[in-house]
């Protein structure tokens, strides 16, 4: 598969890319960044952190706002942000022009009704296709961790919870944890997976978690004065829930701290040591 690198910028002595591709999973044009440390120039293989951002955000968010590359380059962390969704004039987006569904809302599910199905499949593009990509083109191991804001928060558990072996830790900012249970999750649901609610629990950790064959540890970050927190967020949903099945996980919360980069970027360095110690291993 071929790579077309559309921005380049140094970096903390690294290197912020980011790069166009065709995917095959989505039917479509993607656009995804890479921050590449300086280790990444000396031989050997280095390890991934995959982060998944939320509602309305781009590959950009993440990269220009969260103040993350000092420490991935101190770390030798390889960071991969994909965009949050398919695009392109042949992607269906929602008709009402909505923030909370279509371009820009993909959810990191597999779609299963028309007109999403065929190009809304998040999750095996952030699962399988993009590390599979990473994995052929850069110095990148297979050791891979995950992390996410919002609705990436959401799409960084369900993708640990789902595949276990395959990431050696996972973090969360202000997750929706319980997408059955809350207003953005069940539009979103409703219109990629219909609505048989029995078929939605394979992408809502909080059910999940009991499902879990690996005790992966979740950590989660999230600030009391989040507008989101009660409505559609939801984390004593998947306290209860962890606790319920003996899974390890631990919830931070955050004095006076909302859903912005504000709060990422205040605690990222926390999460990166946390992700790069479970790396290590």
């Amino acid at each position: 598969m071929s790579l077309e690198n559309i921005s380049c910028q140094k970096s903390f002595g690294g290197w912020h890319k980011r790069y166009k591709h065709h995917s095959d999973v989505l039917g479509c044009d993607m656009t995804f960044a890479v921050y590449l440390p300086p280790q990444a120039e000396q031989s050997g293989k280095l390890p991934v952190v995959y982060w998944l951002s939320g509602l309305t955000c781009t590959d950009e968010n993440f990269m220009q706002k969260a103040g993350a590359l000092r420490v991935a380059a101190e770390l030798g962390l390889i960071i991969v942000a994909p965009d949050t969704s398919p695009r392109g004039a042949d992607v269906p987006d929602d008709p009402d022009n909505a923030y909370d569904f279509g371009l820009g809302a993909g959810f990191y599910l597999n779609a299963t009704e028309q007109p999403w199905a065929r190009h809304y499949r998040m999750y095996d593009y952030v699962v399988s296709e993009l590390p599979a990509l990473i994995e052929a083109h850069f110095p990148a191991s297979q050791k891979r961790s995950i992390s996410g804001h919002s609705m990436g928060g959401h799409g960084a558990l369900i993708s640990a919870l789902r595949n276990p072996g395959r990431y050696q830790s996972v973090s969360a900012f202000s997750p929706i944890c319980n997408p059955m249970d809350c207003p953005w999750g069940q539009k979103a649901f409703s219109r990629y997976l219909g609505e048989d609610r029995s078929r939605w629990r394979e992408w809502d950790a909080t059910v999940l978690i009991a499902e879990a064959t690996e005790r992966l540890p979740l950590l989660v970050e999230q600030g009391d004065r989040d507008d989101f927190l009660d409505n559609q967020l939801k984390p004593d949903s998947l306290v209860q829930a962890a606790k319920a099945a003996g899974h390890p996980m631990e919830l931070r919360m955050q004095p006076g701290y909302d859903h912005s980069y504000y709060f990422i970027a205040s605690f990222i360095e926390d999460h990166l040591r946390y992700h790069a110690r479970a790396l290590a291993d």
